[in-house]
């Protein structure tokens, strides 16, 4: 596929940068956007050199929620059909081996903060906010609460469902949206520092760690211990176990197989 509305960078510290370029509408999701950012997850998950892909926005905002300009004039299936494209990259996240970084510049708002939450791991600048805000124009945000409740709990989703109302960095750090803050001038190299310092980790390690995690999230208490050890178990087969525990008892620094 052609990327026009999402711009895909690989370094060559395991790390692909995958940015929203709609900047002149504040990266809204467009129907384009949001097939080619869902294509591009499934395209860098799929790369074997690439072990962690950080998701940013182009411009002055993260991603400002879904273009407006589309809303008008389809049918009850047709708006079906197209807010389910919208929100495929939020549920596509959760499936991919890899993990994805959100890095979280000015506001994410609606949908927007949707992908936020639906992120493994966010680095936010201290300028950053983020809000549920699609109430305020007589919408809402019921497919982006679903991320974001899983972060906060039911009582504080549904105060942003149904208030609106943008959270400041700090607050959303408190409530477990956002990883860490730092400074907006150092926002971009803070962030690929970290998504480095992560891609230098074991990839069949942190892969089976996501993907176990997101598989065992609904099960019951004892189930998700069952699944949980059935998937170390599986880990300990690998050759960067093996090189891991190796490279610890060598005092070395290990040597990990591509994934």
């Amino acid at each position: 596929m052609k990327f026009e509305k999402v711009i895909i960078e690989k370094n060559n510290n395991h790390v692909a940068v995958l940015t929203l370029n709609r900047p002149e509408s504040m990266n809204t999701f467009s129907s384009q956007m949001a097939m080619e950012l869902n294509q591009a997850f499934l395209d860098l998950d799929a790369d074997p050199s690439i072990r962690v892909i950080l998701l940013k926005g182009a411009g002055r905002a993260f991603c400002a929620g879904i273009d407006v300009n589309e809303l008008a004039g389809k049918t009850g299936i047709e708006y079906h059909e197209w807010i389910k494209k919208m929100e495929r990259p939020l549920v596509t996240i959760s499936k991919l081996k890899i993990p994805v970084i959100a890095q979280l510049q000015g506001v994410a708002a609606a949908n927007g903060m949707g992908l936020v939450a639906a992120a493994d791991l966010v680095i936010a600048a201290d300028n950053a906010r983020m809000g549920l805000t699609a109430i305020n124009v007589g919408l809402n945000c019921v497919g982006p609460v679903i991320p974001v409740a899983r972060c906060v709990g039911r009582k504080k989703a549904l105060e942003l469902l149904l208030y609106g109302k943008l959270l400041k960095a700090k607050e959303a750090l408190a409530l477990g949206l956002i990883n860490k803050i730092v400074p907006k001038d150092e926002l971009e190299s803070k962030a690929l520092e970290w998504a480095g310092e992560l891609a230098q980790k074991s990839p069949i390690a942190v892969q089976i760690a996501k993907t176990s995690f997101y598989k065992s999230e609904d099960m019951n208490y004892e189930q998700q211990f069952a699944h949980m050890n059935e998937a170390f178990a599986r880990l300990c087969t690998t050759d960067d176990a093996k090189e891991g525990v190796n490279a610890f008892f060598e005092k070395r620094n290990p040597i990990w197989q591509e994934r």
